[in-house]
């Protein structure tokens, strides 16, 4: 089974490659998702999250209130990098179970991990392939703002936050550029799909 990692910056359209990669065969999980999982009541990282940032990030229900923690965090590097020594341990195991679980149904599958911080987090050292997602700058400015609902300024600060692209191109087996029509992107994604199956055979 092949494992692979699937990368890009805010809005750069990693969600549309992968979906497209579910539809030519692969397995994809999305690491954001185990990243709610994990802060639910009952996941391994809601108590130290709790004990971290205090009882005020949590709603009526006792549920982390995601809004109120992201407020909190994005502001302050360090506080940043603490909720990610919580959380990022805990997503890690799950990606690794569920890796497992398909290697043992699907040997000879594709399973795909989205995640934003594989590069700075420097684990896409962990899959087999990396592919990367990128857009013109303004293209990524624009989508942000409307999939985000972010102001300029909010999405300029969410985007200089994250590892510049060029960085994580450098590291890439497989790079698509989403900048062109979602045709363009596809046969493109394609192509990936190809050259990944080609290494299963």
């Amino acid at each position: 089974m092949l494992r692979i990692g699937l990368t890009g910056g805010l809005a750069s359209g990693k969600s549309f490659v992968g979906d497209a990669l579910i539809a030519f065969g692969c397995h994809l999980i999305h690491a954001d998702e185990l990243g709610h999982e994990v802060l639910l009541p009952a996941g391994e990282a809601y108590g130290a999250a709790v004990r971290e940032f205090g009882r005020e990030i949590l709603d009526g229900d006792g549920i982390i209130n995601r809004k109120k923690l992201a407020s909190i965090v994005f502001g302050d590097a360090a506080k940043l990098q603490k909720l990610s020594a919580v959380v990022h341990p805990a997503v890690l195991r799950r990606e690794e179970h569920w890796m497992d679980e398909i290697r043992q149904v699907d040997p000879n599958g594709i399973a795909v991990v989205e995640a934003a911080i594989l590069v700075e987090t420097g684990s896409y050292r962990r899959f087999d392939r990396l592919i990367v997602v990128y857009c013109k700058p303004e293209q990524q400015l624009e989508r942000a703002m409307k999939r985000h609902g972010l102001s300029r300024e909010e999405a300029v600060a969410r985007i200089e936050r994250q590892l510049p692209i060029e960085d994580k191109l450098r590291v890439a087996d497989f790079a698509i550029d989403t900048s062109g029509t979602k045709e363009s992107t596809l046969e493109q994604t394609r192509e990936v799909f190809r050259a990944l199956r080609s290494l299963t055979l």
